[in-house]
């Protein structure tokens, strides 16, 4: 089934917004940026957008009808996220100092490619774009050619999209070079973590 220009735009359209907004991955890849820098965080980037990928492919080809059918399935990877999220957090509260100022804390690394891709599994706002783009964008009578053209439209736009927090991220750590400072900035982006997670998980 062929769809119009206008919508393959729109579909563009939301898969910008949605990406581009504040999120969990967003804070993550600002947060590493700082600390490891746009090289180091490239594992982390590809790992979401590839993650995303298999999502979008496995809710259109039905796996969201499984959540509405057994909603106890995703209240549990919501509180998986949870805990998952705490341990990211406290990684962010351990990130050693940006490039510029000596050597990285050993203790702290940044997120790799298969743990960024999981932890789109248990990401609420990752959830809320999946499905929100097929409810809004593609029939439900849509074959794996269009749901697979769909999903790869939305990750080629969604890597460009959160590679920018990471750019801001390495160019706001030019100005983290203060250890108190750069301590505040991570603690502050642990907080804001968490945060986005208990709304999502206590919002009802």
């Amino acid at each position: 089934m062929d769809l119009h220009a206008e919508l393959w735009l729109s579909m563009a359209a939301f898969a910008f917004v949605t990406s581009i907004t504040p999120g969990p991955n967003n804070m993550m890849l600002l947060a590493s940026g700082v600390n490891f820098g746009v090289r180091a965080t490239w594992p982390h980037l590809l790992g979401i957008s590839c993650g995303h990928f298999i999502m979008l492919m496995a809710v259109g080809l039905g796996l969201g009808e499984l959540f509405i059918r057994v909603p106890m399935i995703y209240q549990v990877m919501q509180v998986l996220g949870m805990a998952y999220m705490l341990y990211l957090a406290f990684g962010i509260v351990r990130s050693g100092p940006p490039p510029e100022q000596g050597a990285a804390n050993e203790a702290a690394k940044p997120i790799g490619f298969w743990g960024a891709a999981a932890f789109q599994w248990v990401n609420p706002k990752a959830w809320v774009m999946t499905l929100g783009f097929f409810s809004n964008y593609l029939p439900q009578e849509a074959g794996l050619v269009l749901i697979a053209a769909a999903s790869l439209l939305f990750s080629l736009v969604n890597l460009p999209s959160i590679a920018l927090w990471a750019m801001m991220g390495a160019r706001m750590g030019h100005y983290l070079q203060v250890d108190l400072y750069r301590r505040i900035f991570n603690w502050t982006m642990a907080v804001l973590l968490v945060a986005s997670m208990a709304a999502s998980v206590f919002m009802r």
